[in-house]
């Protein structure tokens, strides 16, 4: 007898690399700051021909450097 097995054959798709435009919705901040803070390599971006995509993990990255420094700010 054959029983009938569910496989994932799906990838995972959750999105790795980033617009511009969508890390300034993700991250509630302004184009010209965005491109400041790649600017200084705060914020890590890859480039795409002439597009610049900026990785999820780049994003998180970059909050939890906003964190870091917000909790310096308050032992002082």
């Amino acid at each position: 007898m054959m029983t009938a097995r569910t496989v994932d054959t799906a990838p995972n798709l959750t999105k790795q690399l980033y617009k511009v435009a969508e890390a300034m919705e993700i991250l509630s901040m302004g184009r010209t700051f965005i491109y400041e803070q790649m600017s200084a390599g705060r914020l890590r971006f890859v480039r795409q021909g002439t597009d610049r995509r900026i990785p999820a993990s780049a994003i998180a990255e970059y909050v939890a450097l906003l964190e870091r420094e917000a909790a310096q700010e308050i032992t002082r």
